[in-house]
C-alpha cells in the first residue's frame, strides 16, 4: 500500500517538477557580458566617434563615467535600467539616416541592438578585459564524466602534462583528434632548432638516436637548455624587442659600441636568471643598491634608443623621442600592448587616459642621456688593474671617512657623471653648438648654462679642446655682468678632448653661469677657440694630508682621464639636475600641458608599497605578480617561437582590438605557474611545452585537419614553419661544419656584396671579417640600422629602428636567391661536398648524398629523393666536365677540389641545403 501511494505520488510531483524546471530556463534571462558581448559592439560601430580619439557630442564609451556622463545636448545617452528613456538606444533605433546612428554608416543588425538594449537594462555593468585581470589559479579541464555523470571521466592517454589537458579538451570541443608522436630524427630536430637555434652537436645527436631509453628525450632537452647555445639563441629572439644595432640610426646612423649589453643577455638566458630580475636589471639596473658593471651594461636595453648624430637637429627633440620610445617599447615589448598612442590621446579601445602616458612617461624622463654625439652617460670598462686602483682609492676614502666621497669618486671614474653636456649651453654671442654636438667658442664669445647647484662645489673638472694659447675664460654668475666665480687662463691642448681640473670660489645656491671667452690670437672671426665635451662641479678629492693621499689623487686623476673603452647606459639625475614632465597637449613634445608625478595606469595594478618614484619602482611594479600582462606576455612569446603562432597572435597587443586567444586558460595556467611554481624561470617554462604531447606531435596534416583547422590554431598536429633569418644561415654553416662556436665580442662582418652601405657624413664601409669571426653565429653579425645584413633581411629580419614584437614570416623567390647564390651558402655547400667526399670517397655519389642528407636531417634520405638528386649531380657532372671556368668557380678554385666530380657535388650540397623540409622546421 506504501509502495502504491509512493508511486502515485511519484507520478504527481514529476511533470511539476519538470514544468518548474523548465518555466525557470524559459524566463531566464540572459545575462549579457561586457567583454564578450557589448565591448566588440562598441569597439567596431561606435568608438571611432566616440572613444579616446573622438567624442563627438560629449559622448565617450571609453569608460563608464564617461558614458554615463549628460552628452552636449543635455541628454544621458546611456541610463542604466532605462533603455527606454536612454538616448543611445533611441538614436540606434531611429529610421532617419540622418538621426541614426552610427552616423553614415550601416545600421546596426537587430541581434546588436537586442545586446546593447538589454545590456544597458541589466544596469549598464562595465567589464575588465581579459588580459587587464591578474592572473589567478586555472583548475585543469576534467574528462566529461560517464554514465549520467555518476561516474568520473576516463583518463585521457595521450595526455603527457597539464598542456595536453588544455589542448585535448578543445581538441574534444571542436571534434578532432591529436596526431601521433612524430619520429626521432624529426623530434631531435625540432627540439635542437627551437632550444638553441641550430641542429644539436653529433656528439648529441648521436647519443639521442641510438638510445633506446625512456628518458632519452627528456635527456636531449636538458643537455640542449644547458648547451651555451641556448643562450645564443634566445638572445636573437630578445634583440628584436630591445631593438639592438651597432649603429644609432637616422640618417648618419654611425656606429655605437654597445656590443656587451648582447653578451649580457647570451649570459643571462644561460644562467636562466630570473625573468623578473631580468626584466629589473635591463630597466633599472644601475638604481639597485651597489650595482655591479653588469647590471649597469643591462641598462644598456633602454639605451639602444637612436640617436641623431647630424648636425642642425635638436637635442632636446631627440632626447624626447628617445624617452618616448623607451614608454612604447616597454609596454609593447613587455606588456604586449599598444601604449604609443595614448602619447596624443586616451586609448581608443583600452582603459588608458592620456595624462596615464605621460605619468608613465616621468619614469624615463629623469635620466641623463641628451642626444649626445658620443652616447653618455657611458660605463667605462676599467682593466683589472685599474681596478685595483679604483679600489684602492674609495677603500681609503672610506678607511678615513668620506663614505660618500668615495660612492661619488666611483660613480664619476666608472661613468662620468653627473656633469653637463655642453650642448645644455644657451644664449650664444660668437658662440655655438658646433654640428649641435659641442659648445664652441670664437673670440669674445659667451654663453650659458642654466641651473647649476654650486653648494658644496669648489672644483670644476671639464673637457675639452683648445685650439691656441693665451686664451681667457672666465665665469661670472647670474649674468654676463655678475660677480667673477673663476677666470681661468687656457693653454693649447693635444689634438683630444682633455680633462682638466679648476678650483672654484665657494658659492652657495643654484645659478645660470655665463662663460665668455678671449683669445688675442684669434685672428680670423669665424675661428674656434675651444671646444667643451662637458662640466662637472665637484669637489676636491677629501683627506689632503692623510698618510696615502697623493697616491691616491694620483690614481684618481690618471683613472679619470685614461681613454678607456665604454658602453651606453641609464644613468638618473641628480635631484639638483631634476628634469619635470608634462602632458604634451596631442603629442606635441613643444605645447606643454600640467606637469605631471611618475604613475602607472589606474586600471592595472598600483605600485607596490615602499619603492621608489623611479625606474626602480616601475620595474618593481612590472614584476610584481598582480600585474597582469608581463608573465602572459611572455609565455605568450615563448609559445610563439615554439609554435610559430603565440596563443594569442597578436603578440604586440592583448588589449580589446588584440586576437582573442585560442586556449586563453592555457594562456593564464602558465603565467601563473611561470611566476609561482618555476619562479619565473624560463627554461622549466620551455621543458614544460618541449616535453607536451602537443609539442611532439607529427606535423602531417590529415585532409580532415585542414579542413577544421587549417592554420593550426588548436594544435592537432606538430607545427611546420619556415626557419627565421639567423636559423637559415647557422644551420648551413653547423652542417657544412663551418660554424665558429667563438662566443661574444664586437659584431663580425661576413661576407656582404660590396655597396650595400651608403653611409653619408661618416664614411663607414663594411670590411670583411678574417677567420673564423666570418662563420660566427648569426647573432654576432654587425647591425647597421639603415642597412642590415642583406641575406637576412631577405628572410624577414628587421631593422631593428624601432621595437618589432614579432616577425611576420614570408615566402618570396627571393628568399630561394639568396640561399641558392649568396656566398654564404655556396661555401657553406663546398665545404659539405669536401667532408662527405672525405669520408666516402669520390667514386660513391649515393654514399655521399645519403651522408649529406643524413646530416642535415638526421635521418635516412628516401628512394626517390635520392634518384632525383643522384640525377641532378650526373646533369652537373656532365656540364663541368666541359666547363673548366665554371668547374674553378663552384669549387673556389681549391686544387686538391677543383674537379667535375667534386663540383657536381657542391651543386648537390647546395640543393640539398635549399630543400623545404631544410629550410622548415616540422
Amino acid at each position: 500500500m506504501a509502495v502504491l501511494k509512493f508511486k502515485k505520488t511519484l507520478f504527481i510531483l514529476v511533470p511539476v517538477i519538470l514544468a518548474t524546471i523548465f518555466f525557470f530556463f524559459a524566463t531566464r534571462q540572459h545575462i549579457v557580458d561586457f567583454n564578450t558581448e557589448v565591448k566588440p559592439i562598441l569597439n567596431k560601430k561606435c568608438i571611432t566617434c566616440h572613444g579616446g580619439v573622438k567624442q563627438q557630442a560629449d559622448f565617450s564609451v571609453l569608460f563608464r563615467s564617461e558614458a554615463l556622463q549628460k552628452t552636449k545636448s543635455s541628454k544621458y545617452a546611456i541610463i542604466p535600467g532605462d533603455p527606454e528613456h536612454s538616448e543611445m538606444i533611441r538614436r540606434i533605433n531611429l529610421k532617419d539616416p540622418e538621426e541614426r546612428m552610427p552616423y553614415q554608416h550601416p545600421p546596426l543588425s537587430e541581434t546588436e541592438i537586442t545586446v546593447l538594449t538589454r545590456w544597458i537594462k541589466q544596469g549598464a555593468k562595465w567589464g575588465d578585459h581579459w588580459a587587464y585581470v591578474a592572473v589567478q589559479p586555472t583548475a585543469l579541464p576534467k574528462p566529461p564524466k560517464r554514465l549520467l555523470g555518476l561516474l568520473p571521466g576516463k583518463k585521457w592517454d595521450w595526455v603527457k602534462n597539464d598542456i595536453d589537458v588544455f589542448i585535448y579538451d578543445k581538441l574534444l570541443q571542436l571534434k578532432m583528434k591529436p596526431s601521433a608522436e612524430a619520429d626521432k630524427p624529426t623530434l631531435l630536430r625540432r627540439a635542437s632548432l627551437d632550444i638553441i637555434g641550430m641542429p644539436a652537436p653529433a656528439s648529441l645527436s648521436k647519443k639521442f638516436m641510438e638510445s633506446n631509453d625512456a628518458n632519452a628525450y627528456e635527456e636531449l632537452v636538458d643537455s640542449l637548455l644547458a648547451s651555451k647555445s641556448f643562450g645564443e639563441k634566445w638572445t636573437s629572439m630578445w634583440l628584436d624587442l630591445a631593438r639592438y644595432a651597432d649603429t644609432k640610426g637616422y640618417e648618419r646612423d654611425d656606429k655605437r659600441s654597445i656590443w656587451k649589453y648582447r653578451d649580457w643577455l647570451i649570459n643571462a638566458f644561460n644562467r636562466d636568471k630570473p625573468y623578473d630580475q631580468f626584466l629589473i636589471e635591463q630597466i633599472a639596473g644601475d638604481l639597485l643598491p651597489d650595482a655591479t658593471d653588469d647590471q649597469l651594461i643591462a641598462t644598456a636595453f633602454h639605451r639602444n634608443t637612436m640617436t641623431n648624430d647630424e648636425g642642425g637637429t635638436d637635442n632636446e627633440e631627440f632626447r624626447t623621442a628617445a624617452v618616448m620610445d623607451r614608454v612604447n617599447t616597454t609596454w609593447q615589448a613587455l606588456m604586449g600592448t599598444t601604449f604609443a598612442c595614448v602619447q596624443c590621446h586616451s586609448h581608443p579601445y583600452d582603459p588608458f587616459r592620456h595624462d596615464e602616458y605621460y605619468k608613465f612617461m616621468a619614469f624615463f624622463n629623469d635620466t641623463r642621456d641628451e642626444d649626445t654625439f658620443a652616447d653618455y652617460p657611458l660605463l667605462r670598462h676599467l682593466t683589472f688593474e685599474d681596478s685595483v686602483k679604483l679600489v684602492n682609492i674609495t677603500d681609503w676614502l672610506k678607511e678615513n671617512g668620506f663614505r660618500q666621497a668615495a660612492k661619488n669618486v666611483y660613480q664619476f671614474i666608472k661613468t662620468w657623471q653627473p656633469s653637463f653636456n655642453s650642448l645644455q649651453t644657451d644664449s650664444f654671442t660668437n658662440a655655438e653648438l658646433n654640428d649641435t654636438k659641442w659648445l664652441a667658442f670664437r673670440n669674445k664669445a659667451t654663453a650659458r648654462l642654466k641651473r647649476v647647484d654650486l653648494t658644496g662645489k669648489s672644483q670644476l673638472l671639464y673637457r675639452c679642446k683648445s685650439f691656441l694659447p693665451g686664451g681667457v675664460w672666465t665665469i661670472r654668475l647670474d649674468g654676463r655682468n655678475g660677480p667673477v666665480l673663476k677666470t681661468i687662463h687656457v693653454a693649447k691642448t693635444e689634438k683630444d678632448f682633455t680633462i682638466i681640473s679648476a678650483d672654484l670660489d665657494p658659492a652657495t645656491g643654484t645659478h645660470d653661469l655665463y662663460f665668455s671667452y678671449s683669445n688675442p690670437n684669434l685672428k680670423n672671426p669665424d675661428q674656434n677657440g675651444m671646444i667643451f665635451d662637458w662640466f662637472y662641479f665637484t669637489q676636491p678629492l677629501p683627506g689632503k694630508g692623510k698618510p696615502g693621499y697623493d697616491s691616491a689623487l694620483n690614481h684618481y686623476r690618471e683613472l679619470v682621464a685614461k681613454n678607456l673603452p665604454t658602453t651606453p647606459v641609464m644613468a638618473e639625475n641628480p635631484p639638483d639636475m631634476h628634469r619635470s614632465t608634462h602632458v604634451f597637449d596631442r603629442g606635441n613634445w613643444l605645447v606643454k600641458g600640467k606637469e605631471v608625478a611618475p604613475g602607472v595606469p589606474h586600471s592595472l595594478n598600483p605600485l607596490p608599497r615602499n619603492v621608489p618614484p623611479n625606474r626602480l619602482g616601475l620595474a618593481k611594479w612590472l614584476t610584481d605578480k598582480r600585474n597582469p600582462l608581463t608573465a602572459r606576455t611572455m609565455v605568450n612569446r615563448v609559445w610563439e617561437q615554439l609554435f610559430g603562432t603565440g596563443l594569442a597572435e597578436t603578440l604586440e597587443d592583448l588589449g580589446t582590438q588584440g586576437s582573442e586567444p585560442t586556449h586563453k586558460e592555457l594562456m593564464d595556467y602558465l603565467a601563473y605557474q611561470f611566476m609561482h611554481d618555476y619562479h619565473w624561470s624560463t627554461k622549466k617554462m620551455l621543458k614544460q611545452i618541449v616535453m607536451s604531447a602537443s609539442y611532439k606531435q607529427d606535423s602531417r596534416a590529415s585532409k580532415e585537419g585542414l579542413q577544421k583547422d587549417p592554420y593550426n590554431k588548436y594544435y592537432a598536429r606538430g607545427t611546420r614553419l619556415r626557419l627565421s633569418a639567423e636559423q637559415v644561415r647557422d644551420q648551413a654553416l653547423a652542417v657544412s661544419g663551418l660554424l665558429s662556436n667563438k662566443m661574444y665580442g664586437p659584431g663580425v662582418m661576413p661576407w656582404q656584396p660590396q655597396g650595400i652601405w651608403m653611409s653619408p657624413y661618416n664614411g663607414s664601409t663594411w670590411k670583411k671579417s678574417d677567420g673564423e669571426d666570418q662563420y660566427r653565429r648569426a647573432v654576432y653579425t654587425y647591425w647597421k640600422r639603415t642597412a642590415p645584413y642583406p641575406s637576412m633581411i631577405s628572410f624577414d629580419g628587421v631593422g631593428r629602428e624601432v621595437c618589432y614584437s614579432r616577425r611576420i614570416r614570408t615566402n618570396t623567390p627571393l628568399q630561394a636567391l639568396v640561399s641558392l647564390n649568396d656566398s654564404v651558402y655556396l661555401e657553406a655547400s663546398r665545404h659539405l661536398a669536401f667532408i662527405v667526399e672525405k669520408q666516402t670517397g669520390k667514386e660513391h655519389v649515393r654514399e655521399q648524398i645519403g651522408k649529406a642528407y643524413k646530416m642535415t636531417l638526421f635521418k635516412p634520405i628516401s628512394g626517390n629523393k635520392l634518384k632525383a638528386l643522384e640525377d641532378l649531380y650526373k646533369q652537373a657532372l656532365h656540364q663541368f666536365k666541359n666547363d673548366k671556368e665554371k668547374t674553378c668557380k663552384i669549387t673556389g678554385m681549391d686544387d686538391e677540389h677543383n674537379n667535375p666530380q667534386t663540383a657536381a657535388l657542391v651543386v648537390v650540397m647546395n640543393a640539398i641545403l635549399n630543400l623545404d623540409e631544410v629550410v622548415t622546421k616540422s
